[in-house]
């Protein structure tokens, strides 16, 4: 299987279809979109890629939570469990969809912002490559935080 990547205008780029991760629900206003691939640029092991293979012009970036300095404690309900075929919790991580700020900085001199997006973060079954968004009713102030 190939695709182009077309945010980065890149023709052909093989996939291996054991690395394909399903979402059986999607994600979040993407729910149609049930099949991504998980991308990084060589040496560059901080932020991801989430390709979908559903519509190619769908990609997210995320990171791990650690990247952040966060960390999750994440109940999961018996569904979600299930949802995602997960049976131990080794075989599980977290990431974060990161986005940049749409809103300017009053100062001209500083950057935009990346933020993530720490109510929703996806939950991954490595090892049947099942994964969901658990969208959280309560996140810990703690938890919040704003990229520099």
């Amino acid at each position: 299987m190939k695709i182009d990547i077309t945010c980065f205008d890149i023709k052909d780029v093989p996939i291996d279809p054991e690395a394909v991760f399903t979402f059986p629900e999607g994600l979040v206003g993407f729910e149609e979109h049930k099949r991504f691939i998980f991308l990084n640029e060589e040496n560059r092991r901080t932020v991801f890629w989430l390709q979908s293979l559903d519509q190619q012009e769908i990609m997210f970036p995320v990171v791990s939570p650690e990247t952040l300095d966060m960390s999750y404690q994440i109940e999961l309900s018996d569904e979600d469990l299930a949802l995602i075929g997960l049976e131990k919790p080794e075989d599980a991580t977290v990431a974060v969809i990161v986005y940049r700020n749409a809103v300017p900085s009053p100062d001209p001199e500083s950057s935009p912002g990346i933020s993530a997006n720490t109510r929703s973060p996806l939950i991954l079954n490595l090892k049947k490559r099942i994964g969901m968004q658990k969208v959280l009713r309560e996140v810990h102030p703690t938890l919040l935080y704003r990229a520099r």
